[in-house]
């Protein structure tokens, strides 16, 4: 009897050993069965990387004071119409640390509408792009001929090199995505943008190591989304450097691959190697999406990439839809060459003008065609 109860002692050690190893570890990363399972019930996804034409941001997306419902809603129409379904929309962690319940509640409101206009939005956490010193407030008005000068990175320079501000990025993500993560109205979370971006050629404050800084913290936002319950796919889009061979991937590719339930990526070339990149992606044998895509004047378009992402049912998000504040209608030369005298030739990217008529008529009748939804449009105006 001793024996056998000796024996039943180590068997209960080990067995709460055994939990606490796999509650250290966190929820685990979903595995390919169940991430192909998940992508086999969904439809062909296509959108748009939104930002509201009267923001320049994603503080004035989502600040109180600049928050616009109404103009989300007209936006968005105008998006199912042309049958568009998923919009990616970038958050800001500073909108969460001053105002938690307030956030969340325009958060809420805005999925109301997009859900209305059944769009699932891809919601962006972290950004790693332009200005590091993001500042709360009235923004600054856009500097002209600049291509996105007002963008804002998450978090800035001071959060990403302050160790003390970790606990509220932490806050942040668990806030967030814990109060939305059983919403079927959420596509995704895609958890941080072009993280190894370094912005170094236009943003003279950043921080000085930064990529390594990142790489630090991106696998703990991984976690901290899964352990705020997360039940839509977390990924992160890689977007430079080689995806193909583990050899020759950087740090930072190799976190955001093995990380991520579902693969993202970028891509603004042409359409041969917008097909190489997806090609390069199946060997994860993981759903793939291309968060961003289709920059006329560097020979991504709508009419060159959108096939060949439906060729492969991958999920295509351009970047820009109603030109605005943004101005993301100009090219990136815009850093260096402001367009103050003279417009491009060509626009960069966005769908619609600013009087929400179509860039391109042929390019919104082609989004209907390849997505068998939206409606009919209304006869174009000469010249179109």
């Amino acid at each position: 009897m001793k024996i056998r109860a000796r024996l039943a002692v180590v068997v209960c050690v080990v067995n709460l050993l055994h939990g606490a190893a796999i509650h250290a570890a966190g929820p685990a990363r979903w595995t390919e069965q169940r991430a192909n399972t998940w992508y086999a019930q969904q439809p062909w996804w296509v959108g748009a990387n939104y930002v509201p034409s009267d923001a320049i941001n994603q503080l004035e997306m989502f600040q109180p004071e600049t928050f616009n419902p109404a103009l989300n809603d007209k936006e968005l129409a105008l998006a199912e119409g042309i049958g568009m379904n998923t919009m990616r929309v970038f958050l800001q962690d500073q909108l969460w640390t001053s105002d938690p319940e307030g956030f969340r509640k325009r958060l809420d409101a805005f999925l109301t509408i997009a859900a209305k206009h059944h769009i699932k939005p891809l919601l962006v956490l972290f950004d790693s792009c332009w200005d590091p010193l993001p500042k709360l407030g009235p923004q600054h008005p856009p500097i002209p001929g600049v291509h996105n000068s007002g963008w804002v990175q998450s978090p800035g320079a001071k959060g990403l090199s302050d160790p003390a501000y970790e606990p509220k990025l932490k806050a942040y993500v668990e806030g967030v995505v814990g109060a939305f993560a059983k919403d079927d109205r959420i596509l995704g979370w895609d958890v941080w943008n072009e993280p190894d971006n370094g912005n170094e050629s236009s943003q003279p404050n950043e921080v000085k190591g930064k990529a390594k800084l990142v790489a630090a913290l991106l696998p703990k936002v991984f976690a901290w989304a899964r352990e705020a319950g997360a039940t839509q796919p977390l990924t992160s889009g890689v977007w430079t450097g080689n995806w193909s061979d583990p050899s020759k991937q950087s740090e930072m590719i190799k976190i955001q691959l093995a990380e991520s339930d579902v693969i993202s990526f970028h891509n603004y070339g042409w359409p041969e190697e917008f097909e190489a990149r997806i090609l390069s992606l199946q060997s994860h044998h993981r759903p793939i999406l291309c968060t961003e895509y289709m920059a006329r004047g560097a020979g991504s378009t709508f009419d060159g990439s959108l096939p060949i992402a439906k060729k492969y049912n991958v999920a295509a998000i351009n970047w820009g839809f109603v030109a605005g504040k943004t101005q993301t209608y100009l090219p990136w030369d815009s850093w260096q060459k402001p367009y103050v005298l003279s417009q491009p030739t060509v626009w960069f990217h966005e769908v619609f003008r600013q009087d929400y008529t179509p860039y391109r008529s042929h390019e919104t009748e082609l989004i209907r065609q390849l997505t068998g939804r939206g409606t009919p449009a209304a006869p174009a105006r000469p010249g179109q």
